[in-house]
């Protein structure tokens, strides 16, 4: 089967749990769920006003979401193109619309195969999105 590597990125927000970011087996590299939360502990496509309200960004959220991603791929010596399965979990399916859009300037009909489920919530209030992914990279 090859090797089984797990690993936990410097840089990229730390995971909320015991699991790593990417996960080798074999040829398959493996992306755990994946938010727009950053380093810093902020969320991309989120912005709070002085007066606590809240502004939600779902398009600024996908982008974000599939370059965290692509940069965690990056450090596996893969990129978007090896990805061949993606799982995407939506809050509000209202937002499919604005996720689609963005999903559409990473992939085409060529890409990867795709589920898009809604879910009840994240592991952040701000979050809207979260993708999982699993990319084909045969080991050297």
């Amino acid at each position: 089967m090859g090797k089984i590597e797990s690993q936990v990125l410097a840089g990229k927000a730390k995971p909320r749990g015991k699991y790593p970011h990417i996960k080798r087996a074999g040829d398959f590299l493996i992306v755990s769920g994946t938010s727009s939360r950053r380093s810093d502990k902020t969320v991309a496509g989120a912005e709070v006003d002085e007066l606590g309200t809240t502004r939600l960004d779902i398009r600024v959220q996908t982008r974000a979401v599939i370059e965290n991603v692509r940069d965690i791929l990056q450090s596996a010596g893969a990129d978007l193109q090896n990805v061949v399965e993606v799982t995407t979990y939506l809050v509000n399916m209202n937002d499919f619309g604005g996720y689609n859009e963005v999903y559409g300037e990473y992939f085409g009909y060529d890409g990867p195969a795709r589920t898009t489920v809604a879910v009840h919530q994240l592991p952040h209030p701000h979050l809207l999105i979260e993708i999982r992914a699993i990319a084909y990279k045969p080991e050297k």
